[in-house]
């Protein structure tokens, strides 16, 4: 896989009739974390440090930053976000795959200079199983 273009990292959302991109983002950030479970005691080799295999919770994260272009992605956002829904999202990562799972909006934040366009920031958290399908 070759260098590919930050804008075609894509986040999208369901709407009811497929996925439709969210509009207006300039960055975008996909995270994966997992937790490990410490099973070490004092019978561990050496004392080095046991983690149990398959164990801990996982997550995902996901954040971008942008400015409004779409009234109607930014009216599905800002609605997910004050309801609490759990939506599913998509994101579009060119050359390698999609990666698709329930997220929660978790931050929505506005901001604006006096001799500058209106910008947001969103933060969003997975609420179920992630999946990975490959291009």
């Amino acid at each position: 896989m070759g260098v590919q273009r930050g804008r075609d990292l894509l986040l999208k959302v369901e709407d009811g009739a497929g996925f439709s991109t969210v509009a207006g983002l300039r960055a975008r950030r996909l995270s994966f974390n997992a937790q490990t479970v410490d099973v070490t005691d004092s019978e561990s080799a050496g004392r080095w440090r046991e983690l149990l295999e398959g164990a801990g919770v996982r997550r995902a994260a996901l954040s971008g930053s942008g400015l409004f272009r779409d009234q109607a992605s930014d009216e599905t956002l800002r609605a997910a976000f004050f309801s609490g829904a759990i939506l599913t999202y998509q994101v579009v990562i060119p050359d390698f795959g999609t990666v698709t799972a329930p997220f929660q909006v978790t931050a929505l934040d506005y901001a604006g200079n006096h001799d500058g366009e209106v910008t947001f920031e969103i933060a969003l958290e997975s609420a179920g199983a992630v999946s990975f399908a490959g291009l």
